[in-house]
């Protein structure tokens, strides 16, 4: 494309050249994600503290809550089938529609949620729905977090990939820090009964007032210049997905893992498994609910601030670097998590969340600026997409079952720290396998440089 022909606002680069349009894809793209993992938090939230009593009572509290837990997990089964879709539309259609129908679909489905009625109410037909609309989230979410982050990268110069690339990622912690919040707050207004039969439905309906707003935001950001390239060249690949297992099946593999050694982590605090640990009654704790809540909000606040700090940091010292220095404090933090909630101190309780966040934020604040820089541009989006998905699966999916089972089983909460310091290591290799790429190009003018493989050990040609 000639100087002429480029649209306005365009840099050689393919980055938009205003600072004000920079500022509005930073703000569009943390808007939009915090929205759609408060969604999708919220449940996790709910799974950790009601939904085993009120849709799957007749199991019994200890049955109830695995199963409960098990349903957080079955969504992620339907991320890959969200990231193949979105993948496809994202590379063929652009990345802008696919984070619009995300929203909406999430945002649907989560207030639904808030209106179902509980097993005493309709019986059986109670877990199936809320099984169903899990589903939907997980399709949502499949295909959101990569349209986030191209739009975040792509828009970036090349030497702020990592912090513009942060702000998606900033929106897990923010999610979870307003999730946890509402949750809080209405644990204080609904306490006790008033909770279970009411309370805990008035965040699922929120969302529809997020949506709105993250609808707005977002319809107020153009497509993503290199998108814009490859459609203007007409050059779209036909079958995306095709062509990324063809060619990059096992850099999508260890890309998966990278991200599951974060995810396992993660997912103590997202997924549930703290709250309902230190909240039941009949455990070792027993802490009341509303503290609990604001201790794992406070811990959102930690990750975000390390996400973003590593996001800058590897635009100094590479996305490998900054990795490998995450997964150290990380695996500092897996140790020291359990030895401080098993005091029963809610202060104590939060330091163990706040040091486990700042190696989650240092092993997720460059993850999205790495995956763009590990895809050729014309198949970006599925690439960076279905990988997430499988490290999803691989990692959070079923990491709170896992950790119930493993303390039903042994008796002990040393079973899940061990569990989790595997996942950790696991991420560290599929990091040291991986080259650092940092500053590469993402245009499609560079395609056959981007096509070279990042992998250790693999021909670069």
């Amino acid at each position: 494309m000639s100087a002429a022909e480029q649209p306005p606002g365009f840099t050689p680069t393919g980055t938009i050249a205003q600072a004000g349009d920079r500022r509005r894809v930073v703000f569009a793209t943390v808007v939009g994600t915090t929205v759609e993992w408060y969604d999708f938090f919220i449940y996790a939230s709910a799974a950790g503290l009601v939904f085993g009593e009120l849709f799957f009572a007749p199991a019994g509290p200890g049955v109830g809550t695995l199963l409960s837990f098990l349903t957080v997990g079955i969504s992620f089964l339907f991320r890959p089938f969200g990231a193949f879709l979105a993948g496809h539309l994202g590379d063929k259609y652009g990345r802008r529609l696919v984070l619009m129908l995300t929203l909406i679909l999430m945002g649907v489905a989560t207030a639904l949620i808030g209106l179902l009625p509980t097993y005493a109410a309709i019986g059986v037909a109670a877990p199936i729905l809320l099984i169903l609309l899990r589903v939907v989230q997980g399709i949502s979410a499949g295909g959101e977090w990569g349209g986030a982050v191209l739009m975040a990268v792509e828009h970036a110069p090349r030497s702020k990939r990592g912090l513009f690339g942060a702000s998606p990622q900033i929106g897990v912690p923010l999610g979870l820090l307003l999730a946890s919040g509402t949750m809080a707050l209405m644990a204080v207004i609904a306490p006790g009964d008033a909770f279970l039969e009411w309370g805990w439905r008035i965040p699922f309906l929120l969302s529809v007032v997020l949506i709105l707003i993250g609808y707005y935001v977002r319809r107020s950001v153009e497509e993503s210049p290199v998108f814009v390239e490859i459609a203007d060249r007409k050059e779209q690949t036909r079958m995306p997905i095709i062509q990324l297992f063809r060619k990059h099946l096992l850099l999508v593999l260890i890309a998966a893992l990278v991200f599951a050694g974060n995810n396992a982590v993660g997912y103590m605090t997202t997924g549930g498994y703290i709250q309902n640990y230190a909240t039941n009654p009949e455990g070792p704790i027993g802490l009341e609910r509303g503290p609990v809540l604001w201790a794992v909000a406070g811990s959102a606040v930690t990750w975000l601030l390390s996400t973003w700090f590593a996001g800058w940091l590897s635009d100094r010292i590479g996305r490998r670097t900054t990795y490998l220095i995450g997964w150290v404090l990380q695996l500092g933090g897996v140790f020291a998590l359990f030895p401080l909630v098993n005091t029963g101190e809610v202060g104590l309780l939060f330091l163990g969340l706040a040091v486990l966040t700042i190696g989650l934020g240092f092993t997720y604040g460059p993850q999205a600026a790495l995956y763009s820089e590990l895809f050729p541009a014309s198949i970006r989006f599925s690439g960076v997409s279905i990988s997430y998905a499988i490290g999803a699966i691989l990692g959070g999916a079923f990491a709170p079952s896992i950790a119930t089972a493993l303390v039903d089983a042994t008796g002990t909460t040393m079973s899940v720290t061990w569990y989790l310091a595997g996942m950790t290591l696991l991420g560290l290799v599929a990091s040291l396998l991986l080259r650092d790429r940092s500053g590469i190009p993402l245009g499609p003018d560079h395609e056959a440089e981007q096509a070279k493989s990042p992998i250790y050990g693999l021909s670069k040609a």
